[in-house]
Parts: C-alpha cells; sequence; structure tokens
C-alpha cells in the first residue's frame, strides 16, 4: 500500500499473464492488430496525397482522420507491446499522464474530425450549388486544424484534473494502458466533485457532435431518398454509410467504458471495452472506407 502520493513514481499495467509464452503470444496479437493498423492507415494517406482526382474535401478528411487513427493506436499499443517483450508491466508517472493526454487529444480531435466530415458530406448532398464556394482549400485546412487544436486545451484540462489527485490505494491499473476511469479508481483525494465536472463536459462535447452528425444525416437521407436517380441515391450512401457506422462504433464504445461503473477488480467487460474504441477504429476505420468507394478502389 502506498502511504502518500510522492511514493507513486510509477504505475503497473495489467500483465495478461505470468507465464512467458503467453506474453509473446500477446505480444505478436498486439503487434499483428498495430501492423494492420498503420498498414491500411497509411496506404489511406499515401493513396490520397499522391491521386490528383482525390484532392477533395472529403477526402482531405478522411486523410486527416487516418493520421488520427494511427496517432490514437500509437499512444497505446507500442507500450503495452514493449511490456510484454521485456516481461514488465511498469509505466512511469510521467509515461501514464502523457498517455492520457495524448489518448485525449486524439480521441476529442477524431470526434471532431467525424463532425467535421458530417457537415461536408451535408454540404455535398444538401446544398451541391454552394460546395465549392463553401467548401474552399482554406476552408477545410482552417476546419481540420481546428478540430485538432482545439482538443489540446480540453485534454490539458482533462490530464491536469486527473494527475493532481493523489494516488495511495494502490498503483496498480487494472488496464492495458492508463485509462482515466481506472486511475479515479487508485485515487484517495475527494475527486468525486472535479471528475464529474469534467466527465460531464466531456460527455456535453460528445452529445453536441453526435446531434449534429444526426441533424445532418437526418437532412442528407430526406434529400437522398427524394432523389428519382438510383445511381445518384448509391452513390450517396455509398459516401455516406460508412462514415456512419463509425461514427456510431466510436461513440458507442466509448460513452460504455466512460459510463459504466468501474469494477474494483479488473474485467473482462473492462478490457474488452477498451480495446473496442481504443484499438479497433484504428484498425477497422480503413476497411469500412475503402470497402464501399470505388474511388480508392481504383486509385490503388
Amino acid at each position: 500500500k502506498m502511504s502518500n502520493q510522492s511514493t507513486v513514481t510509477e504505475f503497473l499495467l495489467l500483465g495478461f499473464s505470468d507465464t512467458r509464452e503467453l506474453q509473446i503470444l500477446h505480444f505478436m496479437v498486439f503487434l499483428g492488430i498495430y501492423l494492420a493498423a498503420m498498414a491500411g492507415n497509411f496506404l489511406i494517406i499515401v493513396v490520397i496525397a499522391v491521386s490528383n482526382h482525390l484532392h477533395t474535401p472529403m477526402y482531405f478528411f478522411l486523410m486527416n482522420l487516418s493520421i488520427l487513427d494511427l496517432s490514437t493506436i500509437s499512444v497505446t499499443l507500442p507500450k503495452s507491446m514493449a511490456n510484454f517483450l521485456l516481461n514488465t508491466t511498469v509505466i512511469s508517472y510521467s509515461g501514464c499522464a502523457a498517455q492520457v493526454f495524448f489518448f485525449h487529444v486524439f480521441g476529442a480531435a477524431d470526434l471532431a474530425l467525424l463532425t467535421v466530415m458530417a457537415y461536408d458530406r451535408y454540404i455535398a448532398i444538401c446544398k451541391p450549388l454552394y460546395y465549392k464556394t463553401i467548401m474552399k482549400r482554406t476552408t477545410c485546412i482552417c476546419m481540420a486544424a481546428s478540430a485538432w487544436l482545439s482538443c489540446i486545451p480540453y485534454s490539458a484540462l482533462h490530464t491536469g484534473n486527473i494527475f493532481r489527485l493523489s494516488f495511495c490505494k494502490s498503483n496498480i491499473i487494472d488496464q492495458f494502458f492508463c485509462e482515466v476511469p481506472q486511475l479515479l479508481k487508485l485515487s484517495c483525494s475527494d475527486s468525486h466533485f472535479s471528475e464529474v465536472g469534467v466527465l460531464t463536459f466531456s460527455f456535453l462535447l460528445v452529445i453536441i457532435c453526435f446531434a449534429f452528425i444526426s441533424m445532418s444525416y437526418i437532412q442528407i437521407f430526406t434529400v437522398v431518398l427524394r432523389t428519382p436517380v438510383k445511381e445518384k441515391q448509391r452513390k450517396a450512401f455509398s459516401t455516406c454509410i460508412p462514415h456512419l457506422i463509425v461514427v456510431s462504433m466510436f461513440v458507442s464504445t466509448g460513452s460504455f467504458a466512460y459510463l459504466k461503473p468501474v469494477s474494483s477488480s479488473s474485467s473482462a467487460l473492462d478490457l474488452t471495452a477498451s480495446l473496442l474504441y481504443s484499438v479497433l477504429p484504428p484498425v477497422i476505420n480503413p476497411v469500412i472506407y475503402t470497402m464501399r468507394n470505388n474511388d480508392i478502389k481504383a486509385a490503388m
């Protein structure tokens, strides 16, 4: 047991197994997932960068999303893989704070970018005549930049709020990365009020983005279903459905992980939930986006 905060200089992450063979197996599995995410997202970035006909707002945002996905998965998996290989579970206090900070920067930017993408689809389908004037190159760059930059103060607030708490119950995190609900479980200071404040604020942001995305899509589908030309309908659905799947998956798994009560011991449910929202989207997004997209397939 820890007596006071000054003694917590490091945390111990969930090791999955003490058996060396299983640790190597976990390393191989995580490495496979990581390489799949790297390959898929890197391919999208390269294809969009080198194909002139993909230099449109939609693909510019998709390229940003792929960069974000690569960044998100690089915050959590490499450290866990290194621990499996080195047969340790240690993560330093500052390393843990860095994980929390970057994970929230990229996660929040992901949601902001998905919201911007919904707006882009809305203008393209509901106001096609104004599309070129509204979604100018400079506008797109500003939108993407603000999606990235606005998340830095939010994440700094979130991270600062967590790490000013004192951790004295234990330093063992029941998770393969430094996850906020798990860290709050270890805190012995009266964290309730500030934590509820930040989580409420975060949840409000998610609700606002989700509402904005939903409203965009209600209008999009209204317009699309009125279109008599079946080919136009099919093209509109092929660009919108993947985006909707990605948004739903991201919001539902993330909300579940943060809103469900944290169990006192490590549970398979906690682990599955965190794998779903932290690891699955970066691996699956490239597949979802390229599967139904003829432009990208042709460019590849």
